[in-house]
C-alpha cells in the first residue's frame, strides 16, 4: 500500500501541529521540511515525534557534507527517515547508511537535478534502498510530471520509489502507475482551506490503485 507524506514546509510551527492535528487520519508520515528545520532546528522534529507517536516523521534534512552528524541529529530528535542529496560525495552517504542502521531508521536519496540512471545505480549498489524523484519547487512552473522521470529507476529492482513535487489529485494516475512506495503532498494539502478534505482526497485517490 503506498504511504502519503505530508510535506510541511514554509510554515509556522503554530501551523505545522495544526495541520497534522486535522490531517492525521489521512497520512502515514510527517516530513519537517527544510525551512522548517533551518527556523525552528532539531527541536521541531523532536515536537513532532513526541506529539505524534503514531506517525513516522521524516526530517528533509537534504544533507550534502557531514553526513554522520546530520544523521544522528535526525534520529536522535525522534526522526524514522533523513534525507541526503544524491549530488553528495560517496562516503557521506555511506555513513549515513551506517548510522541510520545503528538507529534502525532509514536513508532516503533526494535526485533532484539527477539525470544520469548510472548515479541511481552506483548509489543503489552502495545499499541506498529509498529514492525521491523530486520536481523543485523552482522547477514546477516548466517542468510537468511524466513517464520520462522514471527512466532513472524503473530499471533497477528492489527499491522503495518516492514521488515528489506539486503532486495533487490530478497526477496521481500518471504518478500511481509507477507503483510508489510513498506519494509525498505539500501545498495542496498545507494551502487547502480545509486541510482534512485535501488529505481524504488523497488518500481515496491514492487507495484506487
Amino acid at each position: 500500500m503506498t504511504k502519503i507524506q505530508l510535506a510541511l514546509d514554509r510554515l509556522t510551527k503554530k501551523k505545522c501541529v495544526e495541520i497534522v492535528e486535522q490531517t492525521e487520519a489521512y497520512i502515514d508520515f510527517i516530513e519537517v521540511g527544510t525551512g522548517v528545520i533551518k527556523e525552528y532546528g532539531m527541536s521541531i522534529v523532536r515536537e513532532m515525534s513526541e506529539r505524534f507517536p503514531n506517525k513516522k516523521i521524516v526530517a528533509d534534512m537534504k544533507t550534502c557534507d557531514a553526513g554522520k552528524h546530520e544523521a544522528k541529529q535526525a534520529f536522535e530528535a525522534g526522526a524514522h527517515i533523513t534525507t541526503v542529496m544524491a549530488f553528495a560525495n560517496n562516503q557521506t552517504i555511506e555513513d549515513m547508511l551506517i548510522v541510520a542502521n545503528q538507529y534502525g531508521q532509514q536513508l532516503m536519496v533526494d535526485l533532484l537535478g539527477v539525470t544520469d540512471y548510472a548515479r541511481v545505480e552506483e548509489l543503489h549498489r552502495l545499499g541506498v534502498r529509498m529514492f525521491n524523484i523530486h520536481i523543485g519547487i523552482d522547477l514546477q512552473k516548466d517542468v510537468a510530471w511524466g513517464a520520462q522521470h522514471f527512466q532513472l529507476t524503473n530499471h533497477i529492482s528492489n527499491l522503495q520509489l518516492v514521488v515528489s513535487g506539486g503532486i495533487n489529485l490530478n497526477l496521481l494516475p500518471l504518478l500511481m502507475k509507477q507503483q510508489p512506495s510513498v506519494v509525498i503532498v505539500g501545498s495542496a494539502i498545507t494551502d487547502h482551506e480545509n486541510p482534512a478534505v485535501a488529505a481524504k482526497e488523497i488518500q481515496e485517490g491514492v487507495k484506487q490503485f
